[in-house]
């Protein structure tokens, strides 16, 4: 078996392969051929993989993942006013995929694919927006209710097929204006039935509408975003997890971080994982106001966070990995280091020393931060970007 590249010596981990410990990846073409024990061959007559790889990555000392995914981000920097380069600011710092929070609607969508999703070595996904414009021009997406087109929305998606993972709806107040946030939900929730496609729903954080209500209309397979915001209707409340939100977990409702500027609450997350209730994936929400940050916001230093408020190592990984993999449908082509996966690898070392882990509203945790130092996709090796 020849190797076009192994990756030698870094702690591999990987539950899916039972990996946990110090081992190699053995990399051909766009593919995995081995991982662990066995990159060094079926036995010890077998040539070393070393001598059979035409390059070696010493990557001894760091961690060793499957390239992350970031399951709620804003690729793209044409026509959203959110968006960034997804393989400038997300692919050097270990995200392989990342899933674009309703930057396109349907008058914008074939933009999107042409312009992001099919000429990005980032593997790109899109939660299109129920919004006809998406994130572009100068308003509110849904200050006009005609923008919730519900017909335009469903042929969109039809179009894009497996490109288009699901829906985003976001019922914050500074989005609907003065229309009914309940509307924009039902119409959002129409295209999805029509279409069989998630919700990828923004809570709205104002005494206008619970937050108990609005898990109720959500179903199996829907993810609700900002799930640790300490803002108006968390998901705590008198420090105890919502009732309503352990019913929509039961149900298959799933709970994404979703960072953001001002979306993660110490504690608000350190109460939910404290009584059993972690997110179920991790992901930063980062757009273009994060660009060039110092410390610079990643998913990296995203789940630094979530372990410094108490999230084991193995949740916290599994939760950038695996699980959004499988929420999007592409398990398990990524999201392992398997052999016969996509050769997507994150390698990502420990600073005890880093800079300040803070939430978004300024409160600050003890403890290091894990720091991508290169990324692999499909085989080729993604240097890491200098610090701003």
């Amino acid at each position: 078996m020849s190797i076009d590249l192994l990756v030698r010596g870094g702690r591999l981990w990987d539950e899916s392969i039972g990996m946990n410990g110090v081992g190699d990846v053995a990399i051909e073409g766009d593919r995995i051929v081995a991982a662990g024990s066995t990159a060094a061959g079926p036995s010890s007559a077998a040539p070393t993989a070393a001598d059979r790889a035409r390059r070696i990555l010493d990557v001894t000392g760091c961690l060793v993942l499957p390239g992350l995914i970031d399951l709620h981000a804003h690729p793209g920097p044409e026509h959203s006013r959110y968006g960034v380069q997804p393989d400038v600011e997300f692919l050097p710092r270990g995200v392989t995929t990342v899933l674009s929070q309703g930057d396109a609607g349907a008058d914008t969508w074939p933009w999107f694919r042409e312009g992001v999703i099919e000429s990005s070595r980032s593997r790109v996904r899109l939660a299109i927006n129920l919004s006809r414009a998406g994130e572009s021009g100068d308003r509110p997406c849904f200050e006009e209710l005609a923008d919730a087109d519900v017909e335009a929305c469903v042929q969109a998606v039809r179009e894009g097929g497996e490109l288009i993972w699901g829906i985003a709806v976001n019922t914050h107040a500074i989005l609907t204006g003065a229309n009914d946030p309940r509307e924009i939900m039902a119409r959002g929730l129409a295209v999805a039935e029509v279409t069989d496609r998630p919700l990828l729903v923004g809570s709205r954080r104002a005494s206008d509408w619970s937050l108990d209500d609005q898990l109720r209309w959500l179903r199996p397979g829907d993810v609700l975003t900002y799930c640790f915001q300490g803002e108006a209707e968390a998901i705590v409340q008198n420090g105890h997890v919502r009732t309503s939100a352990l019913e929509a977990r039961r149900r298959g409702v799933l709970f994404d971080v979703g960072h953001g500027m001002s979306s993660f609450d110490f504690g608000v997350a350190e109460a939910a994982i404290r009584e059993g209730f972690p997110p179920d994936t991790i992901s930063t929400d980062q757009y273009v106001r994060h660009v060039g940050s110092r410390p610079q916001h990643d998913l990296p230093r995203t789940i630094s966070k979530l372990l410094a408020a108490g999230m084991p190592p193995a949740d916290a990984f599994r939760a950038a990995t695996a699980t959004p993999a499988a929420v999007l449908g592409l398990a398990p082509w990524i999201g392992t280091l398997a052999p016969g996966a996509c050769a997507d690898l994150a390698v990502l070392r420990w600073n005890p020393d880093a800079e300040p882990l803070l939430d978004t509203a300024g409160a600050e945790r003890p403890g290091g931060c894990w720091e991508p130092i290169l990324t692999i996709r499909a085989g080729a090796v993604v240097e890491p970007r200098p610090a701003p």
